[in-house]
C-alpha cells in the first residue's frame, strides 16, 4: 500500500516562500507520476501541480510562475517550492502518486496522507 508523508508547511507572510516535501513508500516511485494538491476546509481537494515520471511538469493556473514541483527518484521524494505566496494559497497541502499523469490530475485516490498546513497571513 502506498504511504505518503508530507512536511514543510507553516505560517508565512504574503510574498514569502515555503518548500513542501513528500516521502513516498510502497509504490514504483520512479515510474509513477506525482502530484501536489490543496484543500480548504469545506471545499474540494484540487490538484496544484503534477510531475510525470520523466520530469515533465504541469501546473494549475493559480500556481503557474510561482510554484515549482520536482522529484528525486533516489530518495523517493517529491517537493514543491512555493514562492510569492498569497493569502488565497492558505490550505492543507497533500501529495499523492499515480501510474499516469491523468490519474494524478484526477486525484481520485482512496488513500491520502495527513497533509501539511500552509497559512499565508500577515
Amino acid at each position: 500500500q502506498v504511504q505518503v508523508v508530507e512536511s514543510g508547511g507553516g505560517l508565512v507572510q504574503p510574498g514569502g516562500s515555503l518548500k513542501l516535501s513528500c516521502v513516498v513508500s510502497g509504490s514504483a516511485f520512479s515510474r509513477n507520476a506525482m502530484g501536489w494538491y490543496r484543500q480548504v476546509a469545506g471545499e474540494k481537494r484540487i490538484v496544484v501541480a503534477a510531475i510525470h515520471s520523466d520530469g515533465r511538469t504541469t501546473y494549475a493556473d493559480s500556481a503557474k510562475g510561482r510554484f515549482t514541483i520536482s522529484r528525486d527518484n533516489i530518495k523517493n521524494t517529491v517537493s514543491m517550492q512555493m514562492n510569492r505566496l498569497k493569502p488565497e494559497d492558505t490550505a492543507v497541502y497533500f501529495c499523492n502518486t499515480g501510474r499516469t499523469i491523468w490519474a494524478v490530475i484526477a486525484g481520485d485516490f482512496d488513500s491520502w496522507g495527513q497533509g501539511t498546513q500552509v497559512t499565508v497571513s500577515s
